[in-house]
């Protein structure tokens, strides 16, 4: 069995996706498969399901999702009470995409760190390759509003990773187009925007990495009023150096 919700939540049996009794049920598998510890409490349950209008027979109704849920998956997973709340296990041979990502993502971190980008590209990419969309891309507003944002800054967390691994190997006009993209997407991640400018600048397009920065400068300004970071100025100094590090691969 699988479990997935780095995209729509959804249970793949040998393949076959498990109906789920819509939003609800789906809000409740969600919940239940992100817990620190597996362990979710009857008020996060009604926080994620109703936000703070529950309905009075909110426990009634946590329980039938519950079972519910226990029908439709079987033995592979174990949902028992356990006073405030819900307790869950996955059985081994269960495969969890969030899970799978969290190992790929750390092992692509450790071999980027220990200065093996080859290495550490196949992991990031494989863990990129795990998402779907948006993570609880089906479920509650309220689930998705305070899970999501956690899961999508590991994600980011890997595209610069990966981004950073790519240009150690010397592929900075494979990456252009991709990192153009993610600027425009992210334009506060001062990280992204430090790697476009490098990669403008082993373009020979040095003029356009200075623009870059003056760019972010006003963002930053304009968004939050503070100056950029230190990675930041560090590029743009390299930059107008011609430091022979910026043209530095693995």
């Amino acid at each position: 069995m699988y479990f997935r919700i780095l995209g729509p939540v959804a249970v793949l049996d040998d393949g076959v996706e498990i109906a789920l009794d819509g939003v609800k049920q789906r809000t409740v598998l969600g919940a239940l498969l992100t817990a620190e510890h597996g362990f979710v409490s009857d008020t996060e349950l009604s926080a994620f399901l109703w936000g703070v209008h529950p309905p009075a027979t909110l426990n009634a109704q946590i329980y039938n999702y519950v079972s519910r849920l226990r029908r439709a998956l079987g033995p592979t997973v174990s949902i028992t009470r356990s006073a405030p709340g819900y307790l869950t296990r996955i059985s081994d041979d269960a495969r969890f995409d969030l899970a799978e990502f969290e190992q790929l993502a750390s092992g692509g971190h450790l071999t980027l760190a220990e200065g093996r980008p080859a290495e550490a590209r196949r992991c990031l990419q494989e863990a990129l390759a795990l998402w779907r969309g948006p993570a609880l891309a089906n479920v509650s507003e309220h689930l998705n509003s305070a899970e999501s944002p956690r899961l999508e800054e590991a994600r980011i967390s890997v595209q610069e990773s990966l981004v950073e691994a790519e240009l150690a190997l010397g592929r900075h006009g494979h990456v252009l187009p991709e990192l153009t993209r993610l600027v425009a997407r992210n334009p506060l991640r001062e990280r992204f925007r430090a790697q476009l400018m490098t990669t403008l600048y082993r373009c020979g397009r040095q003029a356009e990495a200075l623009g870059l920065y003056e760019h972010g400068r006003q963002i930053l300004g304009e968004e939050l009023g503070v100056e950029p970071g230190l990675l930041l100025r560090e590029v743009y100094q390299a930059i107008i150096t011609a430091d022979p590090a910026l043209l530095a691969t693995a």
